[in-house]
């Protein structure tokens, strides 16, 4: 799977095409390679619970009360069912 800067734990947003690196504090493209750095985000496209996914980034999610469409950019930071999968 290849990575991109809006997939990293120190990635804040400016708008659609960039944003800063916490860490470095430098101005970064949302879809460059990412640096040494790089810690993945809780997102749900990396939970092993994560299913299905269609073209459109949207997937079933498995790993609660219920399965459920989920988009896979969705932030799962505070999600109690969370569990990474292994790249």
């Amino acid at each position: 799977m290849k990575f991109k800067h809006s997939d990293c734990k120190f990635f804040a947003n400016i708008d659609i095409a960039k944003g800063i690196c916490r860490k470095s504090g430098q101005i970064v493209e949302i879809d460059n390679t990412v640096c040494k750095s790089f810690l993945r985000k809780e997102k749900c496209k990396f939970c092993q619970y994560f299913k299905e996914e269609n073209t459109e980034g949207i997937g079933v999610c498995c790993g609660l009360s219920h399965d459920d469409w989920v988009y896979g950019e969705l932030n799962a930071k505070t999600c109690s069912s969370f569990e990474e999968k292994n790249y």
